[in-house]
């Protein structure tokens, strides 16, 4: 009994997630003692909880379920959009942005909810047709699956988020076998729309940041405060990082936001470069175990969702530690299972468990 149950799990991928969950609440526990409020630390120790309860759970389920009901993912589907059009009616304006429900205490983001449910809808739709992806129509049909939730999540507005969709797509249709010629085409549609996103789309502040991310010299006390605060704390960590009486950045509050976007340099700074890279290897054999799982599983759904959801998490981790290193503009994006808050850890443990799932069936038929 005991050794089946240990036979169900893909025990070094449970290893490597509470090794980053471990320098996430690291982090985060250095920041509460400097303020003194350990309320957030609190909670996401909460959000562990639940999350690894949750993970337990579906990968107990089938994923077979998923792939066999497509009014199940229809209806996921069509959930998710209407809690993301419902945050323009029912959320309140955090930081220029409605962008989180407000339950008591508890903000909920359904952007994570959402990323999910698109990797599951497009690991179905691209499951059934890869023999037929010549056809121009399948990726205009997966694509307007795509721009629903984009356009929503763009105009709240929230603009590293909204691009973590489309690549996602791009990334499964490479997978599934686009044509080169239909490939180049999307480019040259995604290079025309960010010229007229530029002009037309985008809020002030986000061309400031991308200009401060080009030009960090134009404004180093306003748009590029953020970079620069952060290569200074990633820099000042030095090899084994800083003690407690040297974290300029943290314990005084020059670096903003040391919990969520910028927990990189925040945990460069406690713990130096030993420190971070440990983290990097850990990131690294993590989505390293996903892409296996996608290798043993004989069949196209589950290998499209585990793609899918490396694609989701390399992502923001490629992002994010980009937007620490100066490497790229500020858009926003968490560090996964690193990062403080409570849907984005949930959904992440949820799309842990279809995979455990899938690496529980991934020698049986589909």
């Amino acid at each position: 009994m005991l050794n089946s149950v240990y036979k169900k799990f893909d025990w070094q991928i449970i290893v490597f997630v509470l090794i980053l969950v471990g320098f996430g609440l690291f982090s985060l526990y250095n920041f509460s003692l400097t303020r003194g409020n350990f309320a957030n630390f609190e909670k996401q120790l909460i959000f562990l909880g639940i999350g690894f309860i949750l993970m337990i759970l579906f990968s107990f389920l089938d994923f077979r379920a998923f792939k066999h009901n497509s009014y199940l993912i229809l209806a996921l589907y069509f959930l998710s959009l209407t809690l993301l059009a419902g945050l323009f009616f029912f959320a309140p304006v955090i930081r220029g942005t409605r962008s989180w429900y407000r339950i008591g205490t508890v903000s909920f983001d359904p952007i994570f909810i959402a990323n999910i449910v698109l990797i599951i809808l497009l690991a179905k739709y691209f499951s059934q047709r890869h023999v037929e992806m010549y056809q121009t129509r399948h990726i205009f049909i997966s694509g307007l699956y795509v721009l629903a939730p984009s356009v929503l999540i763009f105009f709240q507005p929230n603009l590293g988020s909204a691009l973590v969709f489309p690549i996602i797509w791009l990334g499964i249709l490479v997978v599934s076998g686009i044509k080169v010629r239909h490939f180049s085409i999307l480019m040259i549609i995604f290079l025309l729309f960010s010229a007229l996103a530029w002009n037309f789309l985008l809020k002030d502040y986000q061309r400031a940041r991308i200009i401060a991310f080009a030009a960090p010299r134009e404004d180093p006390l306003g748009a590029g405060w953020s970079q620069r605060q952060a290569r200074i704390a990633i820099g000042s960590g030095g090899l084994f990082g800083q003690k407690v009486d040297y974290e300029t950045q943290v314990r005084y509050g020059f670096l903003p936001e040391p919990h969520t976007d910028f927990i990189f340099a925040a945990i460069a700074e406690k713990t130096g470069l030993l420190g971070i890279g440990i983290l990097l290897l850990t990131f690294s054999l993590f989505l390293w175990r996903i892409i296996r799982t996608a290798l043993l599983t004989k069949d196209n759904f589950p290998r499209l969702f585990a793609v899918g959801l490396a694609i989701f998490f390399g992502l923001q981790i490629f992002i994010n530690i980009g937007m620490n290193l100066g490497l790229l503009p500020v858009v926003g994006i968490s560090l996964p299972f690193v990062s403080y808050g409570g849907s984005g850890l949930i959904m992440s443990f949820v799309g842990l468990g279809i995979l455990q799932s899938i690496f529980h069936r991934a020698d049986k038929p589909c």
